[in-house]
């Protein structure tokens, strides 16, 4: 009976079914949904503009890429930012984030190495190349899928996922990235 009643409790205190697993239909979303964006000429030159500009870079130079973006995080002068921030593939990641109707809560673009090509709203890093959601994807080929458990965005307060897909190219060959995070309350 204790148990129960403990159980009673935590189904009445306990937010809405967000403990850690997204479901299916937020995959079946980005798949039906969001992949074509990634197809768009100016996206595919985009990213290959970045492979091109970070493609040599070592290990250090895209730590010291990372630590540039870091210190100009929430700083109005932000030469590292502003490029990427302020780009025609940003801007078009923004406009799908608000036709999502509440759904998606951000988009990523990387390139090949995992610095960002395009962000909806300014990311804490530059480099996701050391975060699953790169390294399950790109390194993985073309199929390569990454779902992250449901948690709580501090910054926004709304639990989401996030669902990372390898991008390719039109013959099919793995180019970048792309992360896009979802309200979990929306599905």
């Amino acid at each position: 009976m204790k148990i129960c009643a403990l159980t009673a409790i935590l189904a009445l205190t306990a937010p809405a079914v967000f403990a850690a697993e997204p479901n299916d239909s937020m995959i079946a979303f980005v798949n039906a949904s969001a992949r074509g964006w990634f197809a768009d000429p100016v996206v595919q030159a985009a990213i290959a503009e970045s492979n091109a500009a970070h493609g040599g870079l070592s290990q250090e130079q895209l730590i010291a890429l990372d630590d540039k973006w870091r210190a100009e995080v929430g700083h109005a002068d932000a030469p590292t930012i502003a490029p990427v921030r302020d780009s025609q593939i940003s801007q078009a990641m923004r406009a799908h984030v608000a036709e999502s109707g509440g759904k998606i809560t951000e988009i990523i673009v990387m390139d090949k190495r995992g610095m960002n090509v395009a962000v909806s709203d300014v990311t804490s890093d530059y480099w996701q190349g050391d975060e699953a959601k790169f390294q399950e994807t790109f390194p993985l080929g073309p199929d390569a899928i990454h779902v992250s458990e449901i948690e709580l965005d501090e910054s926004s307060q709304i639990y989401q996922a996030q669902v990372s897909f390898t991008v390719i190219d039109s013959q099919g060959a793995p180019i970048g990235a792309v992360t896009i995070g979802l309200n979990a309350e929306a599905f």
